[in-house]
């Protein structure tokens, strides 16, 4: 049925080719796993055409939501999920270009776009410029890239004025769970970050990240997963303890950096 629903997109004019993400683009992947799929076009194609395939493959559709990118949400016949996102190749690459080649990092999730060309499974490319792409990308780990990435995230960790670490000890200090919850999810991001760039291996995404963490980075503060799982505990129930919890994760961090 997929496969079908490929073939129908990809005899659309607009479309010069189409990628499988997520994982469903590797080896990890069960049944019940979604579909990130990736259209990169040439112009828009119309909500109606685009309703109008569909409908014979999904029993419930979200057609042109625009809350991250611009994407079809559904749900296929057989229950499982499926996401369909619209770019243009060209402002897709210059994105990633400006990370892999000219070494901008960013608030959390640097390499992101980059992780998600160089793992996506090519569905169609009609004039090659997908796999080009692919090529061009497909390059070691900038040593620049990855200095500017631990700079700037670090310092949104510790060490700036507005650094999360102060801002939680603030927010934990008035028993502000909202607050709480929003400076943490922030720090994770650029923990994160630091993490992936430290190893030099591109950020997979948000979900998973300790076990991909795990698998994947050969450098890993020390206590990585116990400090983590003390802050998880602490965050709403014993607030008081978040200050050491971060010290902790700072501290180790720190050493292995």
């Amino acid at each position: 049925m997929v496969n079908k629903l490929f073939s129908e997109l990809a005899n659309l004019p607009q479309v010069e080719a189409i990628a499988l993400g997520g994982s469903r683009s590797g080896e990890n992947y069960d049944k019940k796993s979604d579909y990130d799929v990736y259209l990169y076009i040439t112009s828009p194609i119309g909500e109606d055409v685009r309703h109008d395939i569909l409908k014979n493959y999904c029993k419930y559709m979200e057609i042109g939501n625009h809350y991250w990118e611009y994407e079809d949400n559904c749900v296929l016949n057989n229950d499982i999920d499926i996401d369909i996102l619209y770019r243009d190749l060209d402002s897709f690459c210059s994105d990633v270009a400006d990370v892999v080649e000219k070494y901008n990092a960013h608030n959390g999730y640097t390499t992101c776009m980059w992780h998600n060309l160089l793992t996506c499974k090519i569905i169609c490319d009609k004039n090659g410029r997908l796999t080009k792409a692919k090529e061009r990308f497909s390059v070691p780990y900038p040593d620049t890239l990855k200095e500017n990435i631990i700079k700037r995230n670090c310092e949104l960790l510790y060490s700036a004025m507005p650094a999360y670490q102060l801002q939680i000890s603030k927010a934990a200090g008035r028993g502000d769970r909202v607050s709480i919850v929003h400076r943490t999810a922030a720090f994770l991001e650029s923990y994160f970050d630091v993490i992936f760039a430290l190893n030099k291996v591109t950020h997979p995404g948000e979900k998973r990240l300790m076990k991909l963490c795990r698998k994947n980075c050969t450098i890993l503060p020390k206590n990585f997963e116990e400090n983590l799982d003390a802050l998880f505990d602490d965050m709403l129930t014993n607030s008081e303890k978040l200050d050491g919890d971060i010290r902790n994760i700072v501290e180790e961090l720190k050493a292995v950096l």
